[in-house]
C-alpha cells in the first residue's frame, strides 16, 4: 500500500502536481449494482466505475465534446460505415491480489469487450446474466463486427451509417476490460469474478466494498493520466473513500459535518443551507435529464389507452412540479430537453379530473381500480423527490377512484426489479451520458428488432411508428433532419400516453471548499481524477 502511494507520488511530482495528500470522502445516494460498466446504464454505478475504467473515447470534464482516452484518434470512411480507431501506447492494467499482467492494453481487449457483448456463443456472454443494457439499446443492431487490425488499431463496422455513433461510444457502459485477466479467470473456472473484481487502466482501482455501506478506492499510479501527463486523468490523493447514504438530508448533514467532502443529490430545497455553510460550496451542473411515469404494458388494463389518458389527465402536474422540484423545474411533455435540439413543444397533459372519471368509466372503471404506483428512492435531477411525487399523484388519482399503493425499495433493488417489469406504474428517468438527443428516448421506450423492450423500457411499451422514427434518425446525418425526426417521435409518445414526462432540473452537489480541481460533468458522471484536497 505505501509503495503505492509513494511511486504515485513521484508521478504526479513529474506532472508539477501537488504530492498527494489526504483522502477524498464522497457521500454517494446508492450502492454500485455491479463492478462492470457493460452490465448497468446506473448512474449511481457509474459514479463508482468510471474512476476504474476508461473508454476509447470520452466527453469533456465539465463540457460536451468528445475527446480521445484509450484512443487517441478514428477515421470515419465514407460510406460513414467503418470507424477506425488509433490505440493509445503505453498503457498499463491495474494489478490485483489475484492478477498480475503480462502486457498493456491493446487491440485484443477492445475486441474480447464487444465480443462477449456482441457474440451469444461467447463464454462471457451469459456470464452473470449478460445483460448488456447500453449495447443492447444503442449497438446491437447496428454493429457488425469489431476487428484487430494491428496492435493499437482496431475497426468498427456498421450496417448503415449512425450519426450518434462516436457520441454512444462515450458512454460509461462501454469501457474496455481486460481480455488476459478474462482469459486467465476462465482458465481458473471462476470467470463470475470479471464483474465482481474490476480490473481497469483508470486512476483509481477497488481496494474493497462493504455491500451497501462504502467503496474504498486507491490511486493506481501507473495509470496512463499519470504515466503520460495527462493530469485530469491522474489521481491526485491518497485514496476515495464513498459512503452509502440513500438519504439526501443525512449526506448534507455529513458534509455539513465534514464527513464527506462531496455530496451528491442534495435536497433542492437544502441548497439555502448548504449555501450558508463556511466549509461548503454549493455546486450546479446543468445536466440534461428526463424524467416520468410509465404503465406497463403487460397488464390488459393497461393497454387500454383511455386508462392511460385518465391516469395522466388526473395528475395536476404545476403544483407537484412546484413542490417537488422546488421551483427549480419546468412543465413539460416532451422526453427530450428543452437544451438539446431535437426538443418538442409538448406542454403536459391537461388536468382535467372530470374527463379522466369519465374515461375511466368508459373503459369500464366506473368505480376506479387498484394499483401500485412505484416511487424512485434516491434524489436524482429528474426526480428531486420520489416519495413526495408519489404522495401527490396518490391524492390526485383518488379523487377519481383509483387507489395507488406506494411502493419503493433500495436503488439497485428498485433498477433490477423494474427492469424485470415488475412495476405496475413505474417511476423512472434518467440523465443524459453523451450529448445526443437520442439516449434517453431509445434506453426508456424503444424495442429490439425481434420485440425485446429495451431494459430500461420498464413499461414494455413496443411502438414500431416510434421505433422505426427513431431508428430513421439515427442513420441520418443532416441535423436539421435529424431533429425533425426527433419531434415526429416525441408526439408518437405523447399521443400515445406512453409515459408521463415529470421533466428534470440541474444537479445540485455540496462540495467542500477544501476541494479544487473538482468539475461536475454535464453528460455522464463526474471524475475524481485531477481532483486534490487541501489539508
Amino acid at each position: 500500500m505505501k509503495k503505492t502511494i509513494a511511486a504515485a507520488a513521484l508521478v504526479m511530482a513529474s506532472l508539477t502536481a501537488p504530492a498527494m495528500a489526504g483522502t477524498l470522502t464522497v457521500c454517494l445516494e446508492g450502492a454500485p449494482e455491479t463492478f462492470n460498466p457493460q452490465l448497468t446504464s446506473n448512474g449511481t454505478t457509474a459514479t463508482v466505475l468510471d474512476q476504474i475504467f476508461d473508454g476509447l473515447v470520452a466527453v469533456e470534464a465539465g463540457g460536451s465534446q468528445i475527446t480521445p482516452a484509450l484512443a487517441t484518434s478514428w477515421t470515419v470512411s465514407d460510406d460513414g460505415k467503418t470507424y477506425t480507431f488509433a490505440l493509445r501506447k503505453g498503457v498499463k492494467w491495474q494489478t490485483t491480489s489475484d492478477f498480475t499482467p503480462t502486457r498493456e492494453f491493446n487491440a485484443d481487449d477492445v475486441v474480447f469487450t464487444f465480443a462477449r457483448m456482441m457474440d451469444e456463443n461467447h463464454p462471457y456472454h451469459a456470464v452473470n446474466g449478460g445483460n448488456y443494457i447500453t449495447f443492447g439499446t444503442k449497438l446491437a443492431d447496428a454493429l457488425v463486427s469489431v476487428e484487430k487490425v494491428d496492435d493499437y488499431t482496431v475497426a468498427f463496422t456498421l450496417k448503415e451509417p449512425l450519426a450518434p455513433f462516436i457520441g454512444i461510444m462515450a458512454h460509461g457502459s462501454l469501457t474496455i476490460s481486460s481480455a488476459e485477466y478474462a482469459d486467465q479467470l476462465l482458465a481458473a473456472g471462476t470467470p463470475e469474478l470479471l464483474d465482481r473484481n474490476p480490473v481497469g487502466t483508470g486512476p483509481f482501482q477497488l481496494q474493497a466494498y462493504q455491500t451497501d455501506a462504502v467503496v474504498r478506492l486507491l490511486p493506481f499510479a501507473q495509470t496512463w493520466g499519470a504515466e503520460q501527463g495527462v493530469r485530469e486523468n491522474a489521481p491526485l490523493v491518497d485514496g476515495i473513500i464513498m459512503t452509502i447514504s440513500p438519504d439526501a438530508s443525512v449526506r448534507v448533514q455529513q458534509a455539513l459535518a465534514g464527513e464527506c467532502q462531496i455530496a451528491y443529490f442534495p435536497n433542492l430545497a437544502d441548497a439555502p443551507l448548504i449555501e450558508q455553510s463556511d466549509k461548503l460550496n454549493l455546486v450546479t451542473a446543468k445536466v440534461a435529464s428526463s424524467g416520468f411515469l410509465t404503465f406497463n404494458f403487460k397488464m390488459e388494463k393497461f393497454q387500454d389507452i383511455r386508462v392511460r389518458q385518465a391516469l395522466a389527465h388526473a395528475i395536476n402536474m404545476k403544483p407537484l412540479i412546484d413542490s417537488v422540484f422546488n421551483g427549480m423545474g419546468h412543465l413539460t411533455g416532451a422526453i427530450i430537453p428543452e437544451a438539446f435540439w431535437g426538443h418538442a413543444d409538448l406542454q403536459p397533459y391537461e388536468y382535467d379530473p372530470e374527463k379522466a372519471k369519465q374515461l375511466l368509466a368508459e373503459a369500464g372503471y366506473p368505480d376506479g381500480f387498484e394499483t401500485q404506483l412505484w416511487a424512485v428512492p434516491v434524489s436524482r435531477p429528474y426526480m428531486p423527490n420520489g416519495r413526495r411525487a408519489a404522495e401527490m399523484i396518490q391524492a390526485d388519482w383518488a379523487a377519481i377512484g383509483v387507489k395507488a399503493e406506494i411502493v419503493t425499495y433500495e436503488w439497485a433493488e428498485y433498477i433490477q426489479r423494474a427492469r424485470n417489469f415488475e412495476s405496475e406504474v413505474g417511476m423512472f428517468g434518467g440523465i443524459y451520458d453523451f450529448p445526443d438527443p437520442s439516449q434517453i428516448p431509445n434506453n426508456y421506450f424503444t424495442c429490439d428488432s425481434a420485440g425485446k423492450p429495451s431494459p430500461s423500457n420498464i413499461g414494455s411499451w413496443c411502438n414500431p411508428d416510434f421505433i422505426a422514427t427513431m431508428a430513421e434518425a439515427g442513420v441520418t446525418t443532416d441535423q436539421a433532419k435529424r431533429a425533425e425526426l426527433y419531434v415526429k417521435a416525441q408526439k408518437i409518445l405523447y399521443d400515445d400516453y406512453a409515459g408521463v414526462m415529470f421533466g428534470g432540473a440541474d444537479q445540485l452537489m455540496a462540495v467542500n471548499k477544501s476541494v479544487k480541481g473538482f468539475v461536475p460533468a454535464i453528460f455522464g458522471t463526474s471524475r475524481m481524477s485531477g481532483v486534490t484536497v487541501e489539508e
